[in-house]
C-alpha cells in the first residue's frame, strides 16, 4: 500500500467518525430539548408550573406535631435536611 492511500483512508475514517459523533450529539440535544418541552407542557397542564415556567417548590419538612402554628421551611432548612440525609446514607 502506498502511504497516500493509507492517509486518504485515515482521513475518510476520521470524517465518518466526526460526522457520526456530531449527528449523534445533535440527536441527543434535540431529544433532550423535546423531553424538556414535554415535561414543562405536562406540568403546565396539571398546574404545577407557574406562568414563568419555574416549578413550585415542594416542602420536604412538614408541620411540627407539637407546634400548632404553620411551619414553613426555609431553603436553608431544606438544604440542611437533604445534606444530612445524604451524609447519613453515605455513612451507613
Amino acid at each position: 500500500m502506498h502511504p497516500s492511500n493509507l492517509l486518504s483512508e485515515g482521513l475518510t475514517l476520521t470524517m465518518f467518525g466526526v460526522i457520526f459523533v456530531f449527528s449523534l450529539l445533535t440527536l441527543l440535544v434535540i431529544a433532550t430539548s423535546l423531553m424538556s418541552w414535554l415535561v414543562i407542557w405536562y406540568e403546565k397542564s396539571i398546574g404545577t408550573v407557574v406562568k414563568d415556567q419555574v416549578p413550585n417548590p415542594i416542602p420536604l419538612i412538614g408541620p411540627r406535631k407539637h407546634d400548632k402554628s404553620e411551619y414553613k421551611p426555609s431553603a436553608d432548612n431544606i438544604l440542611i435536611s437533604i445534606i444530612s440525609a445524604a451524609v447519613h446514607k453515605y455513612r451507613s
